[in-house]
């Protein structure tokens, strides 16, 4: 999201008569596209400021410019820092100036309205906004005709897009599986892919919609968070793993042969070796291809800031590294 986000604001400043510079050094402007996700993206962007200071002195036309999801309170410190801070509006209106000429990324939806407790993306983005569905397809057949080999859908949570269209008195409602198989029907040799759904609406019409396109990719990431139930609840997560496993299993009866990744995050307030253990059980069942494992860290303003941080960060790396020694052994297995 956050590439694509870039490649719009790329494109708005040179529209307006702004080359991309040679180097940080050589430039008059610098725009930073900051990510609030975890405190870590954070951290790096307050870890600027004696890098642009040196800059403002080596030159004094520089101009620096922070944009992205940023929390108010950090918007307050970060002040200090910046000469400006831009508010992300209206850039779904905005054509791309894509970096990539074999990918794009289209977002379909921006901001959620889940608010998973550790999650700081509803305070920063906002509630759920989805684009209208006709000018997700155009800007797909734009890339298509452009030949790339891969499309890519995002969203916060892409299978709660809903796009409502008038026709006379009537309303057509367009539900992610049915965009995904307009998409399907674009000209083209690309391959489909999206980031990232939410297990607990993915739903049965959607998995047939995806084994029916013949462009989809066959690549799924499908977050799960945690193994452990009562994990789940307190990140406000509302699905069992049982659920998630029947989901996975219809998932790989419907598209054989799919690869199939997840996001975790360890050291979730309150987890304790045995709920982590869920975790691990889950993983070896489940056989992830791949796996974006997250270090828990609070964020201002959601609801798991109020809760302990009670893990370790040597804990928490710990817990990191057994994930990625499962995943990477079950890599093993399948070569």
């Amino acid at each position: 999201m956050n590439k694509s986000d870039s490649e719009r604001m790329a494109a708005v400043l040179e529209n307006k008569g702004c080359r991309p510079a040679s180097s940080v050094k050589s430039a008059n402007l610098i725009v930073v596209n900051m990510c609030s996700v975890r405190q870590s993206a954070v951290d790096r962007i307050f870890g600027l400021a004696e890098k642009i200071k040196k800059l403002k002195t080596a030159n004094r036309k520089l101009k620096t410019v922070l944009t992205g999801c940023i929390l108010k309170e950090d918007k307050i410190k970060l002040r200090k820092i910046f000469d400006s801070i831009w508010d992300q509006k209206n850039y779904f209106n905005i054509p791309a100036k894509s970096q990539n000429i074999f990918l794009t990324y289209i977002p379909i939806s921006n901001g959620c309205s889940n608010f998973c407790s550790y999650c700081a993306v509803p305070f920063t983005r906002g509630a759920l906004i989805c684009r209208p569905h006709k000018k997700i397809l155009k800007e797909v057949k734009e890339a298509s005709a452009k030949g790339v080999n891969e499309i890519w859908l995002l969203g916060q949570n892409v299978n709660d897009y809903i796009s409502k269209e008038k026709l006379g008195n009537k309303k057509k409602i367009i539900n992610f599986a049915k965009l995904v198989k307009m998409v399907n029907d674009v000209p083209g040799k690309f391959k489909l892919f999206f980031i990232s759904p939410n297990p607990n609406n993915f739903s049965n019409e959607l998995i047939k919609s995806l084994a029916k396109c013949e462009k989809f990719g066959k690549y799924l990431n499908l977050p799960v968070q945690s193994g452990d139930n009562l994990i789940l609840k307190k990140m406000n997560r509302p699905y069992s793993i049982k659920q998630y496993k029947e989901l996975v299993k219809k998932i790989r009866k419907e598209i054989p042969n799919i690869r199939l990744s997840t996001d975790v995050i360890v050291g979730f307030p309150g987890e304790t070796k045995r709920q982590f253990k869920n975790t691990v059980k889950l993983f070896k069942e489940i056989k992830f291809d791949n796996a974006y494992i997250a270090k828990y860290s609070p964020r201002s303003g959601t609801a798991a800031f109020r809760m302990k941080d009670s893990i370790s960060l040597r804990e928490k790396k710990q817990r990191e590294k057994k994930l990625i020694e499962i995943v990477n052994e079950g890599k093993k297995t399948k070569k």
